[in-house]
């Protein structure tokens, strides 16, 4: 009873301190004790998550050390792009920052996009090519939907350029 007694307790004063903090609510989407998806419902006692499956996991708010939110305030594009070595880097940028203005000033993506998708850098090279990092900002919970239009376009793009996408890894 008293091991009962004492989780109980645990799950509480944790709850307390997620809600006080505003760590995350309703509709965020997070990751906690090893588990990520949309939180249901947060109480004293638990978090409800449902994640992309559609399992629901009902976790004591004492299990949670570390709390990871997806969607507070802004999301991020957050891509590697990669290409042939053959590949001038430059106008590859050039292009990758071209078609993120075009979907930062679409009128259906343009109001879920913050900052334009941009070449931030080259990030690495391995066996398949080379990687170049595309990052940008768009409203909460909107950065799957801005990348996967954004990979669309970049394949369209490179496609009527003539630069090689490299898959592998």
């Amino acid at each position: 009873m008293a091991l009962g007694a004492q989780s109980l307790v645990r799950d509480t004063i944790n709850g307390l301190f997620i809600l006080v903090e505003n760590q995350y609510g309703k509709g965020d989407v997070v990751s906690i004790a090893g588990i990520g998806g949309l939180v249901e419902d947060v109480s004293l006692r638990r978090t409800v998550l449902r994640d992309l499956n559609g399992t629901v996991h009902s976790i004591p708010n004492g299990q949670v050390a570390v709390s990871s939110n997806q969607t507070r305030g802004w999301s991020r594009v957050n891509m590697n792009v990669r290409v042939a070595y053959g590949e001038d880097l430059d106008r590859v940028m050039a292009v990758i920052d071209r078609v993120g203005q075009a979907l930062a000033k679409d009128p259906d993506f343009g109001p879920m996009i913050l900052t334009a998708p941009h070449a931030l850098r080259v990030d690495g090279f391995d066996e398949f090519g080379v990687q170049v990092k595309v990052r940008g900002e768009t409203q909460p919970m909107r950065q799957w939907e801005v990348t996967g239009e954004l990979r669309k376009r970049l394949k369209k793009a490179f496609d009527g350029e003539g630069i090689e996408i490299r898959g592998g890894g």
